[in-house]
């Protein structure tokens, strides 16, 4: 508006002068003069208001792409909370897993050292009762103790042994002490004692079993069910939340009974647990 009185001031002057007649050739130059300044200032200002335009249409677009990248980001940040999820119930099932199949081999080792023991059993038991003449010396084939009249000691140690695979713990464990009791000179005497905390474990009694399979360490030192008891006092141990001690008993089992298939899985359950053995 300003410019625009100026203009109109400008014009009305060289009309006035004019009309008087004193005009000069200077007045005229300075006039024109005048003119071009205001129609300079004139395009210059068109020219900022064009800029100012520009620039909040520039902003608008700026403030519209921010919004979106902030949805963006936010959905973007839930699917990584998802993917986290996912991830941390996989892991979970993963150990789960593991350790299920760590439990099975366990046993598959067990059953096939046990189906060796009671092959063994048999065999002695056979020979105590072949006719005379025909046994071999003593050398070749020990002589079994004697037997509890009108009880099979192989018999006892199957039906125990069969009530833990079905899953009746209860009797299984208490077949297995009464055959400790019956037969405590048994060679599969250590096999009962060792299936016996193997029970336990299955029922989640992780303290009893602990003690029980210290037992088999203690009374049965030279048994090869040794490895497994110190393996599944371990994984007790973890159960009960005392990872510290579960480690212990782990490593121990890896240094000194190293070829064994205990110590694979002890060196599983240890990577498991972020520590690496040699």
């Amino acid at each position: 508006m300003r410019l625009y009185s100026m203009w109109r001031g400008a014009t009305s002057a060289v009309a006035v002068a004019m009309l008087a007649g004193c005009v000069t050739s200077s007045d005229m130059q300075q006039l024109q003069n005048q003119i071009a300044d205001l129609q300079e200032q004139v395009a210059q200002l068109k020219q900022t208001a064009s800029s100012k335009e520009e620039v909040q249409n520039v902003n608008a677009k700026i403030a519209d792409q921010t919004q979106q990248l902030l949805k963006s980001n936010a959905t973007l940040v839930a699917k990584v909370d998802q993917m986290d999820e996912k991830i941390n119930n996989s892991q979970g099932s993963i150990e789960q897993t593991n350790y299920r199949m760590d439990k099975i081999a366990q046993q598959v080792t067990q059953a096939q050292k046990d189906l060796d023991d009671l092959k063994a059993g048999a065999a002695r038991s056979a020979a105590a009762t072949a006719p005379p003449g025909t046994q071999p010396p003593l050398t070749e084939v020990a002589v079994a103790p004697p037997p509890v009249p009108g009880e099979d000691p192989m018999q006892m140690y199957q039906a125990a042994y069969r009530d833990y695979q079905r899953g009746n713990f209860d009797l299984s464990i208490a077949g297995f002490r009464e055959f400790i009791a019956r037969n405590p000179n048994s060679d599969l005497a250590d096999n009962a004692a060792y299936w016996v905390g193997e029970s336990l474990f299955s029922q989640k009694k992780y303290r009893e079993a602990i003690e029980q399979f210290d037992s088999v360490v203690t009374s049965y030192p030279k048994s090869d069910k040794v490895p497994g008891a110190l393996l599944k006092k371990g994984y007790s141990y973890i159960s009960l939340g005392e990872k510290a001690q579960g480690v212990v008993q782990l490593q121990y089992v890896v240094h000194e009974h190293p070829n064994t298939q205990e110590a694979s899985l002890a060196r599983q359950r240890l990577k498991q647990l972020g520590i690496e053995t040699r």
